[in-house]
């Protein structure tokens, strides 16, 4: 080796040396909140299920959480979106009160029974706590794009307990099509090291255990084909509905307070008045029985439901638990149809329809590698890519960009919120011709 191949090495270790610090103490910061975050949200859920008169809370619940972000969180409400924004085009450092609100936000919707997921407020949590760090050190705006991904990924590993999907969530999140390998190294430190943390403060992830996996074969392969066209478009329809719900509520509901006030009462007399309990909080037994019986083959839509009535009327929390439950139980209604063992597709469903709706099917496939077993790994690649295919130009993170559409044509780098208009736009044009 030359010596200007060792110069090349040498200079190496000032950046390495660099994001091994900076990526550490991000992943100190998000590892420790998320333990919090998660011995909070299992004693609320705790709370709830032995208190079943708190679901008639709800509404209040949701008025209160409503009211606190109009006067204190109106520059954070944006939340996994305004991260994303401050990635493509840095303008201010994220306010702290980020993390503080949407851990209260997620506790109380919870506490109460509303039907959300953890993903995104940890992954606030970490974005948040991770920019701070722009108040001590001086940092170029390339750095802060950076320490902002290593938030998202120490955030999204410690919540779920898979660092390596961690660490590609935030590399691949940000844009359709697109990965920033800048920024793999403090990424995947960050992931690593913020699931480690959680597991020192004693945080016990969920285990699923999907007993047989069989050898591949054509019908194999092309059941996982099918299946990833269902798991796509359940993805696509869950946030498309989750955005229409929330559009029309801030079209028709002036005073924003009042609109989880509404859609608290509505998810509350629905579990209370129609039986709906099992659609409730994380719905983590229910997942966990998709992978060990046949359940009701309408489990998944009644969760998409509660879900969309939940997040869309403005409470707090992620979206991605109830996609895993969404996926489970549609994978194992499936299963009778596709000729697949149900704990097979309930895995494959978990992972491949929260592909399809967060437009992340690389961060997926290791998932369920991470989660289930490397056998699994034929099987949810070809799931998790389908549905990502199938699941079109939308997604939950409307702040994504267009790195690379699926299809060709489309224009590159404008959020995913703006494509209606520009198709819109398109149409006009075309007809005025």
């Amino acid at each position: 080796m030359t010596s200007r191949h060792y110069s090349e090495q040498v200079a190496l270790l000032p950046y390495i040396g660099k994001w091994l610090l900076l990526s550490g103490l991000v992943a100190i910061l998000a590892g420790t909140a998320s333990a919090f975050f998660l011995l909070a949200l299992e004693w609320a859920t705790g709370w709830r299920e032995a208190h079943r008169w708190m679901l008639w809370l709800l509404p209040v619940a949701g008025f209160a959480v409503g009211w606190t972000y109009l006067k204190l969180g109106r520059d954070v409400e944006a939340g996994n979106n305004l991260l994303i924004d401050e990635i493509h085009s840095p303008q201010q450092v994220v306010k702290l009160r980020m993390a503080p609100l949407v851990l209260i936000g997620t506790i109380v919707t919870h506490l109460f029974g509303g039907s959300a997921g953890r993903e995104g407020t940890a992954v606030q949590m970490g974005g948040a706590l991770a920019d701070q760090l722009n108040h001590l050190l001086p940092l170029s705006k390339e750095d802060r794009r950076i320490l902002l991904m290593s938030g998202i990924s120490a955030g999204f590993s410690s919540v779920f307990g898979t660092p390596l999907a961690g660490a590609i969530f935030g590399l691949e999140v940000l844009a359709i099509g697109r990965l920033r390998y800048d920024a793999i190294w403090p990424c995947l430190f960050a992931a690593i090291v913020a699931d480690q943390v959680g597991l020192l403060w004693g945080i016990h992830h969920t285990h699923y255990v999907i007993p047989f996996i069989p050898q591949p074969t054509l019908w194999g392969l092309l059941a996982s084909v099918l299946a990833g066209v269902a798991f796509g478009l359940t993805g696509k329809a869950f946030a498309d509905t989750v955005h229409a719900v929330a559009a029309l509520f801030k079209r028709r509901v002036g005073y924003p307070p009042l609109r989880p006030l509404i859609g608290g009462t509505i998810v509350a007399a629905a579990a209370l008045l129609l039986g709906g309990d099992r659609f409730i909080g994380l719905g983590i037994p229910t997942i966990v029985s998709a992978f060990q019986q046949p359940l009701p083959t309408y489990d998944f839509a009644g969760k998409l439901l509660f879900t969309v009535a939940t997040l869309g009327s403005g409470f707090k929390g992620g979206e991605v638990t109830p996609l895993f439950y969404i996926g489970a139980t549609l994978g194992n209604a499936l299963a009778p149809l596709l000729h697949l063992p149900f704990p097979l597709l309930a895995g494959m469903g978990f992972v491949a329809v929260f592909a399809g709706a967060a437009n992340t099917p690389l961060a997926s496939t290791v998932m369920a590698v991470e989660l289930f077993g490397p056998e699994v790994g034929v099987y949810a690649a070809l799931a998790c890519v389908v549905s990502y295919l199938c699941s079109g130009h939308t997604g939950i993170y409307r702040a994504q960009r267009i790195g690379q559409g699926k299809r060709p044509g489309l224009p590159e780098d404008i959020r995913l919120s703006e494509l209606p208009l520009r198709r819109d736009t398109a149409g006009e044009t075309d007809s005025n011709r």
